[in-house]
């Protein structure tokens, strides 16, 4: 029975007087209902997650997908949202929160635990509309233990490389472009494109354009292997060890973030990574900033359970048992990570320097669809042996955006978008 059927038979029940008992019965079953999670965690991580959850004691039922927008908006739509959500894209949850379907979080947790580049806002009094439970490190390379890689920059050939996702196939790419940006052109270049808005044309701008140029040249250097990028997905076959550990003979390293290890199965443990500066395009460059990235809690709900649940799960509590059971990254400085080297090496990247939350998963949903399919289309030309107008896409992407900022600026946008990306320390 949906909660908006079980609202109009309490409705109808209340103008029966006569099943006065019947009130309390529904309104208690109401007051029990689970707590719905929607979020992108499916299974070893989706029952790692669950058990956490339980510890709680509070009822709930977790939905794990790797669609997740669609069936977000779906649900939404369908006026039956998620009482909380769990995604990567803030961009997203920004604009929920600025049509008023997201509640305010404040008083959930301790905004001192945590740091930028993580905080919603940078006030106290402002609405904090999601909270970190999970954080990844990227501006990484991997690579199996005994073959560092030794060439710097690494030519294609020796990357591992897949475009393919359920539910947003070229976001891989993105990463690409992002990391380039940040490691050629630094945090403040970074920040100021991934927010756009404005009158400013970040996209055509020489650190975008650079980046994006020399990430062609890398792929054209072996066009069968950017076709084979395309059909490829980024986590590799079912049931393999991941892509990493599925080409023994060919690529030897793999640009993806710290939640790789979950693609790698019971090979994880012969993955060990480097920093990814030296073997980017252009190569030699030293680590400016690092990419990171999170997945973000938000509620649909202001139902009692559902801020309880998001209260516990922020916590350090929470938050130290979730990264001791899963072995997975809290955004939670109070929180100590105890894991192996690799671990201990993720830890102390995700807590020092300059970083910078992934630029993708900052835009505004139509500035993000339009990057990843940008993505696409150059791999594609590449692989077709086709000039890549790397000026011409930029300018179509930039056409999105400055569509988006007019229609925010007249009332039908994001107006709860994060305000800034990176910690400049």
């Amino acid at each position: 029975m949906t909660r908006r059927f079980r609202a109009l038979v309490f409705g109808v029940v209340m103008l029966l007087l006569a099943a006065g008992g019947m009130v309390v019965v529904w309104a208690q079953h109401d007051d029990e209902e689970p707590v719905t999670i929607l979020g992108t965690w499916t299974a070893g991580q989706a029952e790692q997650f669950e058990a956490v959850l339980r510890g709680f004691g509070i009822p709930f039922h977790y939905q794990g997908t790797a669609a997740q927008r669609e069936v977000l908006l779906s649900q939404v739509q369908s006026g039956e949202p998620p009482d909380i959500v769990i995604m990567p894209g803030i961009g997203e949850l920004a604009e929920y929160a600025g049509q008023d379907l997201l509640k305010p979080l404040n008083g959930l947790y301790d905004p001192r635990e945590y740091g930028p580049p993580w905080k919603s806002t940078g006030s106290p009094s402002e609405p904090a509309y999601w909270v970190p439970v999970k954080a990844d490190l990227k501006s990484i390379v991997w690579h199996r233990q005994g073959t560092k890689p030794a060439r710097s920059p690494a030519p294609m050939r020796s990357w591992c490389m897949g475009m393919g996702d359920d539910g947003a196939s070229g976001w891989p790419g993105t990463d690409w472009i992002e990391d380039l940006v940040l490691q050629r052109a630094g945090p403040a270049v970074y920040e100021k494109w991934a927010l756009g808005g404005g009158k400013s044309e970040w996209w055509r701008s020489d650190a975008v354009r650079g980046a994006w140029e020399a990430w062609a040249r890398l792929l054209g250097q072996d066009r069968e292997a950017a076709r084979q990028a395309l059909l490829t997905d980024h986590r590799g076959a079912p049931d393999s060890n991941g892509l990493l550990f599925e080409h023994r003979d060919s690529c030897t390293l793999e640009h993806q973030g710290s939640f790789a290890r979950s693609f790698y199965g019971s090979k994880a443990r012969h993955a060990r990574l480097v920093d990814s500066a030296p073997l980017l395009p252009g190569g030699g460059g030293r680590v400016r900033a690092r990419e990171v990235t999170g997945d973000f809690a938000a509620l649909f709900s202001d139902r009692p359970q559902a801020r309880a649940l998001i209260r516990r799960l922020a916590s350090r509590e929470g938050q130290q048992k979730w990264a001791d059971l899963a072995e997975v990254f809290s955004a939670n400085r109070e929180v100590t990570h105890r894991g192996g080297e690799v671990d201990g090496e993720i830890a102390k990247r995700l807590g020092e320097g300059p970083r910078c939350l992934d630029a993708s998963d900052v835009m505004a949903p139509p500035v993000r669809d339009a990057f990843y399919e940008a993505v696409l289309l150059t791999i594609a030309r590449t692989a077709e042996k086709q000039d890549v107008d790397v000026e011409g896409l930029l300018r179509d992407v930039q056409s999105v955006q400055n569509t988006h900022f007019q229609q925010s600026s007249q009332g039908t946008g994001d107006g709860a978008a994060p305000e800034t990306v990176c910690s400049m320390r």
